[in-house]
């Protein structure tokens, strides 16, 4: 007999007292109810009345089984629910994940056995089981089932299969990018453009928005900046109402990180805001797809130097993936790590990092715990907390304390460092990076020769990556020019590094840009000391003024979600791409 409140016209209470009598009964048969023997709502109802009464065994026993889960997958308007379930899992140490994974690969091997519609079937149910773990963060099972996808797809050789073939391609690629898998992502890339040329050959044409902004995403990682903005830009190009709502998610927030680091920033904010209005209007402001954009709107207006309204973003999208998958995951711990480094960025005059401090410690509690330690996922967060470990040390009056936090905050750059030289090499932006937080590392343990090399190397690979004009660059002149001034009494080589700094940061971003500050400060105290008092007049004025407009604008009550967009998406891809 089938229960389905769909046919069935009884009250909700009577239907939810059967859903929990039929959850207490499974319990106490150690499972035996089956997938064929209820419909699929009815199924889920009772996974979640396990999952709310805590019967976290009993649940595990129905989503391990492949038939069953996929039948839950087919539930998308409950999809919140099925994640915190999931999640529940593999927090109680259920590895769900990978079982499932596991599952589905061992289907590979039927692949000559079967007919094309039974092949279909199962490639369909393997695309959907692999998007759900790529969403919920667990992107090596993922990809696992993806590579199984691409096995079942090989005997199918007509345009369909060929077709079919590419777009597990590109979900693979996809998983191996946010993987930091990338010299697997290099195979699959060229893999998914061979079969692009054969469906050429067909005379077949498909959208390939999201195989560019793959490729951008790749390149992205790499530092290999401009051919990242190239593909940036073909995806746009590509962006029609054909292709999935999460993917057009995907493709406007990647290619807006690809004009950013390009310094391309009107171009970025309007690529980005699409991205946040069209997850908004699409999925809701509880979705995690919307986080995700709001995880990129975050790194945009933090490299805009809207820094407070960074902060704002970012604890929104926190709240929201916490809120639907909770515990040791992945996509929770990536946003505790944009959190603590906005929060850092924010309270850096004022000393207090203690929300900075507890994020950044929670994103590599949750790291530590489903990823090895060699994973590069975790060289981010260990630098965010180093950063805050050295300024933590300066402000302290207990030597032992400092040493302590100094000492820590170097293991934790060094291993940051070995983590990106491993995986890109020197000329990276990642390994630039953790050189020039070495540099100031150094300075502040009276390092002064190592100090030095380290910004030497970071402002060479910065200038290699970024040409001499990039506001990254700044930051590393700035960097140099500061322990120059403070510690090495080069005087005439500090001058000429702040007025280069803060050439490039006023071009850039204007006379209230938040990292003038320090260089005006530097100059002040070098002028002062060189007795030069005329020029120590000017830039006590500067600095100044410079604080009028930092208040005038601190003023103003920050709402980064309350915008109105310039154009329509497919106006802004004519005129901009």
């Amino acid at each position: 007999m089938e229960l389905d409140r769909d046919h069935l016209l009884v009250p909700d209470s009577l239907y939810k007292t059967a859903v929990s009598k039929l959850a207490t009964v499974y319990s106490s048969h150690g499972g035996h109810l089956t997938a064929e023997e209820l419909p699929e709502h009815v199924m889920f109802d009772i996974c979640s009345e396990l999952y709310y009464k805590g019967m976290l065994s009993q649940l595990g026993l129905q989503f391990s089984k492949l038939k069953i889960f996929s039948r839950l997958l087919r539930i998308e308007d409950r999809r919140h629910l099925l994640h915190r379930c999931f999640q529940a899992l593999m927090d109680h140490g259920v590895r769900i994940s990978e079982t499932l994974a596991n599952a589905f690969s061992r289907q590979q091997n039927l692949s000559t056995f079967l007919d094309t519609i039974c092949r279909d079937r199962l490639i369909y149910q393997g695309l959907a089981l692999g998007r759900f773990l790529c969403d919920a963060g667990w992107f090596f099972d993922s990809g696992k089932v993806y590579k199984a996808c691409l096995v079942l797809c090989e005997p199918d050789i007509s345009s369909d299969g060929i077709g079919r073939a590419l777009e597990c391609s590109v979900r693979l690629f996809h998983v191996q990018n946010a993987n930091c898998e990338y010299q697997d992502a290099e195979v699959t890339r060229e893999a998914a453009f061979q079969l692009l040329e054969k469906l050429r050959e067909h005379g077949i044409n498909v959208n390939k928005a999201m195989l560019f902004s793959e490729c951008c995403a790749l390149l992205f990682a790499k530092s290999q900046f401009d051919e990242a903005l190239k593909y940036c830009r073909h995806a746009m190009r590509e962006l029609s109402t054909s292709l999935p709502q999460k993917d057009m998610v995907d493709v406007l927030c990647q290619c807006s990180k690809a004009c950013v680091v390009k310094s391309e920033f009107h171009k970025a904010g309007l690529v980005i805001k699409q991205a946040v209005a069209f997850a908004r209007k699409c999925f809701g402001t509880k979705h995690p797809k919307y986080s995700d954009a709001l995880l990129d709107y975050g790194f945009y207006l933090l490299n805009v130097d809207s820094t407070s309204a960074a902060v704002q973003v970012y604890q929104n999208a926190l709240g929201i993936r916490q809120s639907i998958f909770g515990g040791n995951n992945l996509h929770v711990a990536i946003a505790h790590e944009n959190l603590a480094y906005a929060s850092y960025v924010q309270e850096y005059s004022s000393g207090n990092f203690n929300d900075a401090r507890a994020n950044a410690e929670k994103a590599i509690q949750i790291l530590g715990y489903i990823l090895n330690e060699e994973h590069l996922l975790l060289s981010s967060s260990k630098r965010v907390k180093a950063l805050i470990l050295e300024e933590i040390a300066i402000a302290s009056l207990d030597e032992e304390l400092e040493d302590l936090c100094f000492d820590k905050a170097k293991e934790l750059h060094l291993q940051a460092l070995s983590l990106a030289n491993r995986a890109f090499g020197e000329n990276n932006f990642q390994t630039a990076k953790h050189y020039g937080n070495l540099g100031r590392l150094y300075q502040s343990m009276n390092l002064l020769e190592e100090a030095e090399d380290m910004h030497l190397k970071a402002i060479e690979i910065k200038e290699r990556l970024f040409g001499s004009e990039d506001y990254e660059v700044a930051l590393s002149v700035g960097h140099l020019a500061s322990l120059y001034n403070y510690d090495m009494q080069k005087f005439a080589e500090a001058e000429k590094l702040y007025l280069r700094s803060i050439a490039i940061g006023k071009k850039l971003f204007g006379e209230g840009y938040s990292g003038l500050e320090y260089d005006y400060r530097g100059l002040l105290k070098l002028y002062r000391h060189v007795s030069n008092q005329e020029k120590a007049d000017q830039y006590a004025a500067i600095l100044q003024h410079w604080n009028q407009i930092r208040d005038r604008n601190n003023a103003i009550q920050v709402k980064p979600l309350e915008f109105v967009l310039e154009y329509s998406l497919e106006e802004t891809i004519e005129r901009h791409f």
